[in-house]
């Protein structure tokens, strides 16, 4: 992973996922890119850093039984909002 992207855990239905990406994007609009002084730097993704934070960074799922231990319609999801890197996803296994 890195500082521009997320992981979440909630519904996987369409509308939502498409509600998800309209709500950040009034939150934190890319453009005009200007609005943001972490884009003085000569980068243009202030907004990604936000969506990230709002988003979050991580997430912890109890395993029971050897089955991650979910609702009926919770998976995990990765939210990426600067395209433009490669991708990494680290998974840690804590206990017995």
């Amino acid at each position: 992973m890195h500082i521009t992207s997320s992981v979440f855990i909630n519904d996987d239905e369409s509308g939502l996922h498409q509600d998800f990406e309209r709500w950040l994007e009034e939150l934190a609009p890319h453009e005009p890119v200007g609005q943001y002084l972490h884009n003085r730097s000569g980068e243009d993704n202030a907004d990604a850093h936000l969506k990230r934070q709002i988003m979050g960074r991580e997430v912890v799922v109890a395993v029971t039984d050897g089955k991650l231990d979910f609702r009926p319609w919770e998976q995990i999801f990765y939210g990426e909002f600067d395209g433009r890197r490669r991708k990494r996803v680290l998974v840690k296994i804590i206990g017995d």
